[in-house]
C-alpha cells in the first residue's frame, strides 16, 4: 500500500526531477521484461533521495533513466522542467558531464590510469578549462576525500574504501547538481560503508541533490527520503521527520 503522508517536504516552485508515468520494457527474442510499470516522481533540488526495494525491482533502471544514461519507453522525464526526449545525444551527453555525478558500486576506476587521471578524466571531455583550471578541481576533490597522497598510485594499489573514495572524487570533479550512486557501499566493509554514507550526508549538508539506490535498510534511513519500488512501481513514498536520527549516528572522519 502506498504512503502518501510527505513530512517537510521541500519548499519549491517545481521540481528538478520529474517523472511523468514512466514505463520501461526490454526486449529480448520474444520475451519483453517490464522493468518500470507507471512511475510517478517528483524530485526537488536539495533532496537526500534513496530508491529501496528486491533485487529486480527496477532500481538501477530507476537511477539509469534519471542519469540520462537510457530512455523511457513510455511516459515523460523532465529534467529542470526539460523534456529529455527532445534532447539530442550530445545535448545529453554534455548534461551528464556536466550536472550529473555518478558513483557505482564496482567503483569503475580505470585500471592502467593514475588516480590523478582517474579524477581529471571527465574534465577532459569540456571544453575551454585550462590545464590549471583541471589542476585546482582535481586537488580540491582530492584533498576533500584526504586522497591527495595517492594521485599517482593506481587503482590496484588502493583498498576497497579508497577506490569509493576517489570514485566519490571523480564524480565531485566537474561540481554538479545531482549525485546519483548505486549502491555505493555494496562493495564496503561496514566501517568504509559508514564513511561512506557519512560523506554523502556532508554532501547533502552542503546543497547537492542525492539519490541513492540501496538494499541495506540501514543506508536507506539515512535518506531524509525514502522511496520503496515493487515490480517497477513505487508502492512507498516517505519523508522522514526533522527530530528523526539517520543512521550512522556516529561521526566519522576521512
Amino acid at each position: 500500500m502506498t504512503s502518501n503522508t510527505v513530512v517537510n517536504k521541500p519548499q519549491a516552485s517545481s521540481a528538478l526531477i520529474t517523472l511523468q508515468d514512466v514505463q520501461k520494457v526490454y526486449c529480448s527474442d520474444e520475451v519483453q521484461t517490464l522493468a518500470l510499470n507507471g512511475i510517478h516522481l517528483d524530485i526537488f533540488e536539495g533532496e537526500y533521495l534513496s530508491i529501496s526495494g528486491p533485487s529486480g525491482c527496477g532500481k538501477s533502471t530507476l537511477l539509469s533513466l534519471i542519469g540520462l544514461m537510457d530512455k523511457p519507453t513510455q511516459g515523460q522525464y523532465l529534467l529542470n522542467g526539460r523534456n529529455t526526449a527532445l534532447m539530442t545525444q550530445r545535448q545529453r551527453a554534455d548534461i551528464r558531464n556536466r550536472d550529473i555525478g555518478f558513483i557505482f558500486q564496482a567503483f569503475n576506476l580505470i585500471g592502467d590510469m593514475s588516480v590523478y587521471e582517474n579524477v581529471e578524466l571527465p574534465l577532459n571531455f569540456r571544453k575551454g578549462l585550462s590545464r590549471q583550471e583541471k589542476q585546482r578541481r582535481v586537488k580540491q576533490v582530492l584533498d576533500r576525500v584526504d586522497m591527495s597522497h595517492r594521485s599517482k598510485h593506481l587503482p590496484s594499489q588502493l583498498s576497497g574504501g579508497q577506490q569509493q573514495r576517489i570514485a566519490i572524487a571523480r564524480a565531485l570533479v566537474g561540481a554538479p547538481k545531482i549525485l546519483l550512486a548505486d549502491e555505493p557501499t555494496g562493495n564496503l566493509d561496514s566501517k568504509n560503508a559508514e564513511m561512506v554514507l557519512h560523506f554523502l550526508s556532508e554532501l547533502h549538508k552542503d546543497g547537492a541533490t542525492i539519490c541513492m539506490v540501496t538494499h541495506d535498510p540501514r543506508c536507506a534511513q539515512q535518506s531524509a527520503r525514502q522511496v520503496e519500488l515493487f515490480d517497477g512501481k513505487v508502492i512507498n513514498d516517505q519523508h522522514r521527520s526533522s527530530n528523526e536520527t539517520p543512521f550512522p549516528t556516529t561521526s566519522v572522519m576521512w
